[in-house]
């Protein structure tokens, strides 16, 4: 007798996709109960497919997977939100595009599922949808996701002497993960000026809970800073450059 093929259900991001073959697509997804997944949905790519609208990019929605050879392949999938917003807006695509490469980049297949990253991944999608404003909820999602995926940057001490960070202006050292005393960073490999401005608000958006950071009212000179220094965080972690943020520049640049 064949190995019968264990079928579980789980509820998920849609993430990506490539096309496979003449009619199939494999499906990038980050669930919440087993985290990222790759999945072959199976003739999807048809005129006719009865799935395919459940399972666009950014769709969440409730997936029946069975345990294939090497992929996970779908038998049945129902959508629950479309976050149709997303869909009709290429900046608001762009922004959404961002969150969920980052997610792609900093998980691995398969991987122990966490509910509080998947928790984190809907919520910004359905903050994106709704008209938030993105740079406080992209802000937030990188902020967030760093500290769950181990790479939480030390803002309150210096990462060379150990001492308390006092209020003025300071220095970010990618290599080291965190800020840098003025007279401290002699010596050390790359740092970029930080403003102490920026340092409160980056300090605030890692330690609150977001209703507490949409009402900050931050001059765009301080959030460009912001996002300046955790793009650079980023890009050093994992050893590369992200596809979307150039993307959104083009995007911006058109309006």
């Amino acid at each position: 007798m064949g190995r019968k093929i264990r079928s579980i259900r789980v509820e998920a991001i849609v993430l990506r996709h490539r096309d496979m073959g003449e009619a199939d697509k494999i499906l990038i997804v980050y669930s919440r109960e087993k985290g990222k997944l790759s999945v072959m949905a199976k003739g999807v790519r048809k005129l006719h497919s009865r799935k395919a609208g459940h399972v666009e990019t950014f769709t969440r929605v409730v997936l029946q997977i069975a345990k294939g050879k090497n992929l996970y392949i779908l038998t049945q999938a129902e959508a629950q939100d479309n976050y149709e917003n997303l869909r009709t807006n290429l900046e608001l695509f762009g922004y959404a595009s961002y969150a969920g490469e980052l997610l792609d980049k900093f998980t691995y297949d398969e991987g122990e599922g966490q509910v509080i990253t998947y928790r984190l991944i809907r919520e910004t999608l359905e903050r994106l949808n709704r008209g938030d404003d993105p740079s406080l909820v992209l802000r937030y999602f990188e902020m967030h996701l760093l500290d769950m995926m181990g790479f939480k940057p030390e803002l309150q001490y210096c990462v060379v002497s150990g001492d308390e960070i006092k209020p003025e202006d300071q220095y970010f050292s990618t290599e080291r993960g965190g800020v840098v005393s003025p007279g401290r960073q002699v010596g050390v490999e790359v740092v970029t000026p930080i403003k102490m401005d920026t340092l409160r608000y980056m300090r605030h958006f890692q330690r609150s809970k977001y209703e507490a950071v949409t009402r900050a009212q931050i001059e765009p000179q301080i959030m460009r800073e912001f996002e300046m220094v955790m793009q650079g965080y980023i890009t050093h972690i994992l050893e590369r450059s992200l596809n979307t943020p150039g993307f959104l520049r083009k995007v911006r640049r058109k309006k």
